[in-house]
């Protein structure tokens, strides 16, 4: 082997360890929004958790009557089966995430799009609790108030009861939109451009 070959070979020696470094500090700066996403997703389930258990409380906070606690509690028993199945996903891809060496840009995209599909997850979740509650507050307006509520019907038109339940719905999920941005939408932002900046494997 002659000098200009070992230069040579010395050479691309060199540009790999480089551009293996420089994949390397990519890698190290994806773990910041990732371990932020983390303790953000670590802290809403414990905030959703005790929202349920608090939630047990409302019949005897408000004072509702024996039937009326009974439907709600039917309808939070329908609440907590839809937060059960988000916990289990939520639950399984935190931890799955741990167990997954997020040193490639492939797991770092698995970590991404799995994020982004429990993000997804979450807004439904949300619209699903949102249309519970709007199923509950009419059935106990009813009950509490059907002879008001049909006379009030006969005065107003229908339309305006739907138009109103529409409303109620779009604000919950304009809220809902915000508040998934606000909360995680960043350090998704930052793990796709880390991603992108990348070479494919």
């Amino acid at each position: 082997m002659n000098f200009e070959q070992l230069k040579d070979q010395w050479n691309e020696n060199g540009t790999s360890s480089n551009e293996i470094s420089e994949k390397m500090l990519k890698v190290r700066e994806a773990h910041t929004p990732i371990d932020n996403i983390r303790k953000k997703m670590k802290n809403e389930f414990f905030v959703q958790l005790l929202s349920l258990i608090i939630m047990i409380f409302a019949p005897k906070v408000f004072g509702f009557s024996q039937q009326l606690s009974a439907i709600y509690f039917l309808f939070y028993a329908i609440a907590c089966g839809f937060t059960a199945y988000y916990f289990f996903k939520f639950y399984t891809f935190y931890t799955h995430s741990y167990d997954l060496s997020l040193d490639s840009r492939k797991n770092l995209l698995w970590f991404y799009y799995e994020m982004k599909l429990n993000v997804e997850l979450y807004k439904a979740l949300t619209y699903i609790i949102g249309f519970i509650a709007l199923a509950f507050s009419t059935t106990a307006l009813v009950l509490l108030r059907g002879d008001i509520l049909t006379k009030l019907l006969t005065k107003i038109s229908m339309t305006y009861v739907v138009l109103n339940a529409f409303v109620a719905i779009l604000i919950i999920g304009i809220i809902t939109e915000l508040w998934a941005r606000f909360y995680y939408g960043k350090y998704l932002k930052q793990i796709k451009t880390i991603v992108d900046g990348m070479d494919e494997e």
